[in-house]
């Protein structure tokens, strides 16, 4: 049997002084927490440092690292555990996401540009974020 497969998009916030320190190894730690699960990562970058608005765990700074990995559903409870153990995570969050905007967002993520969506797609999509009939037509790419 075939377990489902979904992409998930992961905020990680870091420790500022860990990633200092060693940057690559930071960024090694975050790949290497997708893999030990099972997952394959699609998108991994440097998201922001910058002021928290409050301390968290007496850091005023935090690193936010974005990333976008593959990962069987019955797994993601190992991921979550894995970054609640990880010492250069402060927080972070995890969320599925919807098959059709895959493409796009992992897009984004590399700095590339993603292929529009088009036709009946476009109006699905549309349609599923509440858009009336009237706005329908509008929200066709490229039309």
């Amino acid at each position: 049997m075939k377990l489902a497969r979904n992409v998930y998009e992961c905020m990680f916030l870091l420790d500022p002084n860990s990633y200092a320190r060693d940057p690559a190894g930071s960024a090694q730690k975050i790949q290497s927490l997708v893999e030990s699960s099972g997952g394959k990562i699609l998108a991994s970058r440097l998201w922001n440092e910058q002021r928290l608005a409050y301390p968290i765990n007496g850091q005023r700074k935090g690193v936010y690292w974005l990333i976008y990995f593959d990962l069987e559903s019955t797994a993601i409870t190992k991921f979550n555990r894995a970054c609640q153990l990880a010492d250069q995570v402060i927080r972070f969050l995890t969320i599925r996401i919807e098959p059709r905007l895959v493409d796009a967002m992992v897009a984004a993520a590399k700095g590339e540009r993603a292929k529009p969506i088009v036709g009946t797609e476009a109006v699905a999509v549309a349609a599923d974020n509440g858009a009336t009939p009237e706005l329908e037509d509008q929200a066709i790419v490229g039309t």
